[in-house]
């Protein structure tokens, strides 16, 4: 592989390491914060664009407004911390904290490889420091042995789960992303059909930048099984049935279902090819969204 395709296919790697993050963060932000150590209950998410005089805006991934009146800055690395970075978070707490007169803790979740990571930067007599969380110290082994025992899930159990494929562990990515479908869709699991295929759009997002052709074609031939395939199983059933009563004809629904499923798999397609990978994940839960992503690619 060229080192300029090997560049590439890391900036995309870490724009969907971000995007899952991001997910996570706003559809079970509160069971994430936990899992990350912050014990504070969540009041609200708070705003994440301040605009400075020089009419120059700055963009944080995350704040939540947490009921001690502290806020908490949730920014997701998918590259190793520079300095840079941490003069960006630096000049993200202060205008937070002046414009909104809050105390802000920033908490930085690193996906990258490496023992160490800068977590603090001293300038002048100042030192500016994070938590920081790195992800690969983290044993993705250990959760899914802790969830396997578990008779029923909750949603704090699945938050570690997603996020299984990022950590560090002997089980190779393919194995965890299966687990991780298997544990959402297990039998008594304590979320909603739409948690579940959020949940599953995630991991099957990450699948799609991180396996192969032959390992992706497992993690398909699972999710067929499971609530986000039943979900497009259905939308391919509505179609066909569509079609049928249009041209009267009982094999409408079976030639609307095959076209529903080419129309979806050549926008996935699309997508992938333009590095566009994220939104599936957001097309998988938003069936509106879907529509509008298949009028745009004219498909």
């Amino acid at each position: 592989m060229e080192k300029s395709d090997r560049q590439e296919r890391s900036k995309s790697l870490g724009q969907i390491e971000d995007e899952i993050m991001k997910t996570g963060a706003l559809f079970f932000g509160e069971e994430l914060l936990k899992w990350l150590g912050v014990k504070e209950p969540v009041k609200r998410i708070a705003p994440t664009e301040l605009v400075h005089l020089e009419a120059r805006k700055m963009y944080q991934d995350f704040n939540y407004e947490m009921e001690n009146g502290w806020w908490y800055h949730i920014e997701f690395e998918s590259d190793p911390i520079t300095k840079e970075d941490l003069r960006r978070f630096r000049e993200y707490e202060a205008a937070t904290s002046r414009t909104y007169g809050v105390e802000v803790l920033t908490c930085v979740v690193c996906t990258a490889g490496g023992k160490r990571q800068l977590s603090e930067l001293t300038e002048g007599i100042n030192t500016y420091r994070v938590k920081l969380i790195q992800m690969k110290k983290k044993d993705g082994d250990k959760i899914l042995k802790k969830i396997q025992k578990k008779k029923r899930l909750k949603r704090k159990d699945l938050i570690p789960v997603l996020l299984s494929p990022l950590m560090g562990g002997r089980s190779d990515i393919r194995t965890r992303i299966l687990e991780g479908i298997r544990a959402v869709n297990r039998k008594g699991t304590a979320v909603s059909t739409e948690e579940a295929e959020k949940m599953e759009a995630m991991l099957y997002a990450l699948a799609n930048k991180l396996l192969d052709k032959a390992d992706l074609e497992k993690i398909k031939e699972e999710i067929k099984m499971t609530k986000l395939g039943e979900m497009l199983r259905a939308d391919f059933i509505e179609e066909g049935r569509a079609e049928g009563r249009l041209e009267g004809r009982e094999e409408g629904r079976a030639e609307g279902e095959a076209k529903y499923r080419a129309r979806y798999n050549r926008l996935v397609l699309c997508l992938d090819k333009e590095g566009k990978t994220s939104l599936i994940v957001k097309a998988a839960a938003d069936p509106e969204f879907l529509e509008e992503l298949f009028k745009e690619y004219n498909i």
